[in-house]
């Protein structure tokens, strides 16, 4: 696969994934939405769903990595590292498209929303914004190093079901049953293990959108909680570091 089909692939498949996953989040999240208070397994569902949508669309593309911490890995386990640079220039810009598209598709709902003083108060807002969840992650318990640790867990996990079970021939990206197996992976994380921090396991599906968050002309939206920032993006690629060097001793 040419870099032209890696980047577009990625740009589009990443925008795809953001678009319905920040969509359950806004549709569970916002007022005046018809799926307002449907809950964590809307949500963990909702992702699944977008993970192997995005697959689907785009693995013949790309492969359908959608997430730096997967490309990192399937790096290492090959040893390749040509195309990463492009790989993730796609992710990000499609994280940033596809959380941009939950607010058009929102617009009136994050309106009503972020201007209902039950919602927002009555003074300035400090710290993390009320609809910051529909963009990116924050842990429920502030914990620096059990944060960093539950996303290295979980996209351990996630990697090496990918590594494993997921990857197409070429091994280069995900296959046709791997899409399917990869989003009942991302579903089972999210009941299992996305209490805690809200599971990001992917740098991109939270950096983007976050810079998409403080970007946007959203009334009362509150901060980006740039402090955290870090976590869902070191974590994830720690994660996959650890699961490709896990399959190349155990599985290799």
């Amino acid at each position: 696969m040419s870099s032209s089909d890696i980047f577009l692939g990625e740009t589009i498949g990443t925008a795809v994934l953001i678009l319905l996953g920040g969509g359950v989040c806004a549709a569970v999240t916002l007022k005046s939405s018809k799926a307002r208070n449907a809950g964590w397994l809307a949500i963990t569902f909702g992702w699944g769903f977008a993970v192997m949508t995005a697959v689907y669309m785009t693995a013949s593309l790309s492969g359908a990595h959608l997430n730096p911490a997967v490309t990192v890995g399937i790096a290492i386990k090959d040893g390749d590292w040509g195309n990463v640079p492009v790989y993730v220039a796609g992710q990000m810009l499609g994280a940033m498209i596809g959380a941009a598209l939950v607010w058009v598709t929102y617009y009136g709902q994050f309106q009503a929303h972020l201007r209902d003083p039950e919602t927002v108060g009555e003074k300035p807002i400090e710290g993390p914004g009320p609809v910051l969840g529909i963009f990116s992650t924050g842990p429920e318990i502030r914990n620096t190093w059990q944060n960093l640790a539950t996303e290295i867990i979980g996209t351990v996990v996630l990697v090496l079901a990918v590594l494993t079970q997921g990857l197409n021939d070429s091994g280069k990206g995900l296959g046709v049953i791997g899409a399917l197996i990869t989003a009942f992976v991302v579903v089972s994380i999210g009941l299992s293990l996305g209490g805690p921090t809200g599971y990001a396991i992917n740098p991109a599906r939270d950096l983007g959108p976050r810079i998409v968050h403080a970007l946007l002309p959203l009334p009362n939206k509150g901060g980006s909680d740039w402090s955290y920032a870090w976590i869902p993006v070191a974590g994830p690629l720690i994660g996959g570091a650890i699961a490709a060097g896990i399959y190349n001793i155990a599985f290799a």
